[in-house]
């Protein structure tokens, strides 16, 4: 819209409907009337992204966002997300509205109209928004008039028949996530990295506590010791991971190590501090999720099982050695800083839940394989401090 198309309010003046920083609610930030300010700058294509599946995922999915941007270069990035989830896309420069999943928000899009809405979740609600919303082009996951989650584009077919046929999930697929995700948005991939980013007065958080915490030169690795309750195989016994800390203490000197996690984790983290002999830093569970991913900056070396913390760790550029049990190693992108240890079970990967066997994926998972892994990762990070 150029500025003569702008409407006008008659007998006062033209309005930017169009400017990004226009909401006609009240002045926008920079406090001056439309006509003849220079910080006009039209939304240009209008983009909605739906994403309201595991908080990892919304991590994940903020990698495809630069390929968006390189296609759409001006363009104005909506993104529906649920309320816990909202936080990671803090400081993001390349979103420029996020919103909560809810009826207010549903009944909020309904005016609204799109050039272009993505919907990345295989579920009911989101394909159900997907559908809703006024678009001219639907990309990713829709659901028919049966009820049926269904791709919108041949791009997303491939991802689509991942979730119905195991075998290419769990043995033949060797696309990251990423890679499919792209694909199923007819994006070009590139291998972008996660986009996570701390703002300034986050940064300077953390620089003072690794002050105050006395973390100088030597290489600190985190241990993040949980996973959401909805798959309990992700997370090692309690007893391993005191041990843990105990061996990378001993075996690698000059190593802190912290303990991180969420608030499920709080006392988690507590009974494996009791019961290691090594000097562990507990860092606080309950001071929400961005003070957590500062916790987690101020590590160099994070030990993961598949969970939000691993994506939240790949997103800061650490070094991640991460376990995998239940879930599919190929799909994740460390790019190329960590490595995967698999646990030593024939039954992997399977994606339950809950198990019936005598022996657990997590109670498998080779201490001295994963100890070599974090040796190998705690080297590099020694030479990259080194300069």
């Amino acid at each position: 819209m150029s500025r003569s198309e702008w409407p006008v309010v008659e007998g006062f003046g033209p309005y930017a409907a169009d400017c990004r920083y226009f909401t006609g609610y009240k002045p926008c930030r920079f406090r001056r009337l439309c006509d003849g300010c220079p910080e006009y700058r039209p939304r240009g294509t209008r983009i909605l992204l739906i994403n309201l599946d595991a908080m990892g995922d919304v991590v994940r999915t903020t990698a495809l966002l630069p390929a968006l941007k390189r296609v759409y270069p001006q363009s104005f990035v909506s993104w529906v997300t649920l309320k816990n989830a909202a936080p990671i896309l803090e400081h993001n420069p390349y979103v420029d509205e996020v919103l909560l999943y809810g009826p207010d928000t549903v009944l909020e899009l309904e005016p609204r109209r799109f050039e272009l809405v993505l919907n990345v979740d295989k579920t009911r609600r989101s394909a159900a928004l997907a559908q809703r919303v006024q678009a001219a082009e639907r990309r990713g996951f829709g659901v028919n008039e049966h009820g049926a989650i269904v791709p919108l584009t041949p791009e997303a077919g491939y991802q689509y028949w991942t979730g119905l046929d195991d075998d290419l999930k769990f043995h033949r697929n060797r696309k990251s996530e990423q890679q499919m995700l792209a694909e199923t948005m007819g994006l070009e991939f590139r291998r972008d990295p996660y986009v996570l980013v701390l703002g300034p007065e986050e940064r300077s958080f953390v620089e003072r506590t690794r002050r105050a915490w006395g973390l100088g030169g030597e290489v600190v690795v985190g241990l993040n010791t949980g996973c959401s309750t909805l798959f309990p195989y992700k997370k090692l016994p309690v007893e391993y991971q005191a041990r843990l800390a105990e061996e990378l203490v001993d075996r690698f000197p000059g190593v802190r190590v912290l303990l991180l996690g969420g608030p499920e984790d709080a006392e988690r983290n507590r009974e494996i501090a009791r019961l290691t002999r090594a000097p562990v830093l507990e860092t606080p569970c309950t001071e929400g999720l961005r003070r957590g991913i500062q916790y987690m900056d101020l590590a160099d070396v994070v030990i993961t099982g598949d969970s939000l913390g691993m994506h939240l760790a790949i997103g800061l550029g650490k070094r991640v050695v991460a376990w995998f049990g239940l879930t599919c190693e190929q799909e994740i992108d460390f790019f190329d800083r960590g490595e995967a240890v698999l646990a030593r079970v024939d039954c992997r990967p399977c994606w339950r839940r809950a198990c019936n066997r005598p022996v657990k994926c997590y109670e498998r998972v080779d201490m001295e394989e994963l100890l070599g892994a974090a040796g190998r990762q705690i080297e590099a990070a020694h030479r990259e401090k080194a300069g």
